[in-house]
């Protein structure tokens, strides 16, 4: 009988207790999360410290401190077409020391997949590079008389005709794929108009231009996608007609 009495003495105060003690001192239980970097293009690549994406290489940024990390990581993004930008026709060397013109020479009237690279990367660059290679071999027979593929450095200053060369050469490019280097001034004339314009060249845009010039369609799509489907991309994009 003294049991249950104690019992129900002890219920009697706790529900005798006033409702914000009891809250205050949940709250106090609460413990403030630390800060979290997450990256861009891989949201569920999280650290606490800045450092490098362990699948594209670009560095984490800073998400907001009380944020839940708990959705699935999302698949690459869709391809989306947009408005074509204006591209301008600078002067630009491949890798064969040749003197070209981007516009006129690279682009005008045909079926071109974008890339943005640079030869001492050690992060996604290879794998962006590798995915064309293997896109070239997809596109088969139609590589460099339908469709080209264009690699655009995004360290001229570093990159010279030499060195592409010899990048090109490790991943066994094929005709109908153009290294692109040239002045600073004028690749980033390019990269601008591109939407692939960056202060730091290890944060450069992981994606791939499609662009279908003769009908005015650019696709976006990203640069790690499978090349049978980048293939699929890209003709899709062949057959599709000029925006109304």
């Amino acid at each position: 009988m003294k049991i249950i009495v104690t019992f129900a003495v002890a219920a009697l105060m706790l529900s005798a207790a006033p409702r914000n003690v009891i809250l205050v001192q949940a709250q106090k239980t609460r413990v403030k999360k630390a800060v979290t970097y997450a990256c861009p293009m891989h949201p569920e690549v999280t650290a606490s410290k800045p450092i490098k994406c362990r699948k594209c290489g670009m560095t984490l940024r800073q998400v907001k401190a009380d944020a839940e990390v708990t959705t699935p990581a999302p698949a690459p993004p869709e391809p989306d077409s947009f408005t074509a930008p204006k591209i301008p026709d600078v002067p630009i060397t491949d890798q064969n020391g040749r003197r070209l013109h981007f516009y006129r020479d690279l682009v005008a009237g045909k079926l071109v997949a974008i890339n943005f690279i640079f030869t001492t990367c050690t992060a996604i660059c290879p794998a962006l590079t590798a995915t064309f290679r293997r896109l070239q071999t997809e596109l088969g027979e139609h590589s460099g008389r339908d469709a080209w593929l264009i690699s655009v450095s995004v360290d001229p200053g570093v990159d010279t005709p030499e060195r592409l060369h010899d990048f090109a050469a490790k991943f066994n490019a094929g005709p109908g794929w153009t290294f692109v280097t040239g002045e600073k001034s004028d690749i980033d004339s390019v990269l601008q108009s591109l939407g692939a314009g960056v202060a730091n060249k290890n944060d450069h845009t992981p994606m791939v231009l499609i662009v279908n010039d003769a009908t005015g369609v650019w696709t976006r799509t990203y640069g790690l996608t499978s090349p049978v489907t980048m293939k699929k991309i890209i003709m899709d994009t062949a057959k599709s007609e000029r925006p109304k």
